[in-house]
């Protein structure tokens, strides 16, 4: 196995992570997956900044903002840390990612016929009237005048 960044963040997700972005914000989320450019996906994620008042009295305040799923850009953040190991609950949710790994959608499952018995319209046994016919006998229909390929048209 390599021993490059993408392969030791493989080994945070799903974890909760800690993401400090250059404009000072901090965004704690669950660390979902993440690019050659480290742009970084995080669920249930939460936005975290420091307010200062311009007043006399130098007064600071902690705002928290929810923000769900949150893609964020490689190129703001400053550092990463774990916050917490993966919630129970989310462990055999998700599958573990990496290169060269996929999962199917679904595609070239046998469709479901419903209870009725009859399938879907166009899915039984017999075409459906004028879709996937053939041309008739005489071959290709002709065109209309005028609509042959490359000659102009009529004045």
């Amino acid at each position: 196995m390599p021993s490059g960044k993408s392969s030791k963040l493989l080994r945070y997700v799903e974890h909760r992570m800690r993401v400090t972005l250059q404009d000072g914000r901090t965004i704690i989320g669950t660390f979902l997956a993440f690019d050659k450019h480290l742009n970084l996906v995080l669920s249930d994620a939460e936005e975290f900044r420091t307010l200062r008042s311009k007043g006399a009295l130098v007064e600071e305040r902690l705002e928290k903002r929810s923000l769900g799923l949150v893609l964020v850009r490689g190129e703001n953040v400053v550092s990463l840390a774990v916050e917490g190991p993966p919630p129970p609950s989310v462990t055999g949710k998700l599958m573990p990612g990496g290169p060269g790994q996929a999962m199917s959608a679904g595609r070239g499952a046998a469709p479901v016929v419903p209870p009725g018995g009859a399938p879907p319209m166009g899915l039984g046994a017999a075409p459906v009237h004028g879709v996937g016919m053939m041309p008739p006998m005489g071959g290709v229909p002709p065109l209309p005048p005028g609509m042959g390929r490359g000659a102009p048209p009529p004045y």
